[in-house]
């Protein structure tokens, strides 16, 4: 019988590919402190660091089973990578939320005139206008449309975008220029008018 206890982590991972599931408990057991103290120093909140190192551990094993891991003797780091982008991934959703609350305010938010019943066309209107944007993005070249992904549905700067995708920051600038000519373009030539007026 193999004692896997000795194995590399490299080795864990072919035995686990080739069909030997306890190959990947002990390589999850060999490094779930180190990676749950990481995300819990990010986070700073218990349950949200349960969920995404539940959620790290999900993506490895998906990862591994689609053959998405190349040994390059950095099981650990690969897996830090993966916790790491879904705590990015966490706080660029709640950041897009942009959820209202009335806790800590003495004012009532959801009486307020801007959220009442006149400005609901207002808001149908809007989402319209964006639905409509996120068709015509699709239509963009592969590059223009990853940048205005990027900058504009992810938050990230120019500086982000051109690291994440191995471009200069110039190369990343200039992309986003050709994307909203080729953005007014498209919206000339199908004859939209993507304004409230």
């Amino acid at each position: 019988m193999i004692d896997r206890i000795k194995l590399s982590d490299n080795e864990l991972v072919q035995s686990y590919i080739n069909g030997d599931f306890p190959s990947l408990e002990i390589l999850i057991n060999r490094y779930k402190d180190k990676v749950f103290t990481y995300i819990m120093i990010t986070v700073k909140n218990h349950h949200l660091a349960e969920d995404i190192f539940q959620d790290t551990f999900i993506k490895v094993v998906r990862s591994l089973n689609m053959g998405k891991y190349t040994d390059n003797g950095k099981f650990v780091s690969w897996v830090m990578r993966i916790a790491h982008n879904l705590i990015i991934d966490h706080y660029r959703k709640e950041k897009n939320l942009n959820t209202l609350s009335n806790d800590g305010t003495e004012i009532d938010l959801f009486n307020s005139s801007k959220f009442s019943d006149d400005n609901i066309e207002d808001l149908i209107i809007n989402e319209q206008i964006l639905s409509e944007v996120r068709v015509l993005v699709e239509e963009l070249p592969d590059d223009q449309r990853q940048v205005v992904v990027m900058r504009h549905y992810l938050g990230l700067s120019f500086k982000e975008i051109a690291d994440q995708t191995g471009v200069s920051i110039n190369t990343a600038l200039g992309r986003m220029r050709y994307a909203l000519i080729n953005l007014r373009k498209i919206i000339t030539s199908k004859g939209l008018i993507l304004t409230k007026d």
